[in-house]
């Protein structure tokens, strides 16, 4: 009888250790790894989602806006201002920013697990609270998908692009 107690004993340490290793391998690898086929799913996913946004912008739907960005949302626009998610609404929806075109070129979005990041080139045509805001701009977007499974723009930021020789505007000028 003894002996039986012993084998189980020792069967069930096996078993432990066991589950403990797998448990440490499996600790191992990323949380956000995923298949060829989820990648390019999500990849989809983000670039609806930023075509989305193109076109709330340029035609002031502040419902798809308010959709998209997560309510901790914060930008960094051009001008080094930092701008929440009611103030860009806000601006989005007194006119404040209008967009006239919106193209976007030289996208990449880039996975990592529950955050995307997305970065590209935009030509634009339109007026910011300093005026006119045509231009080449590059830009960072990062979403976030959260536990439901919903992709949300946590962060924005923009940089105007300067042609070679092009000086920086100073405040006196």
């Amino acid at each position: 009888m003894r002996r039986l107690q012993e084998t189980a004993a020792a069967i069930l340490r096996w078993r432990v250790l066991i589950g403990l290793t797998v448990a440490v391998f499996a600790a191992a690898v990323p949380l956000g790894a995923m298949g060829r086929a989820e990648k390019h799913e999500v990849r989809h996913q983000i670039e609806q989602l930023e075509n989305a946004w193109r076109n709330a912008v340029l035609h002031g739907n502040i419902a798809a806006m308010d959709g998209l960005l997560a309510d901790d949302y914060m930008a960094i626009t051009p001008t080094g201002i930092l701008q929440s998610k009611e103030q860009a609404l806000a601006s989005l929806r007194s006119g404040t920013v209008r967009f006239n075109s919106l193209d976007v070129s030289d996208r990449k979005i880039r996975i990592y697990g529950t955050t995307a990041l997305v970065t590209s080139r935009a030509d634009v045509t339109g007026t910011g609270p300093e005026g006119s805001m045509s231009g080449s701009y590059r830009y960072t977007r990062v979403y976030v998908r959260d536990v439901r499974g919903v992709w949300r723009i946590v962060s924005f930021e923009a940089s105007k692009i300067r042609e070679p020789g092009e000086r920086r505007a100073s405040k006196s000028e």
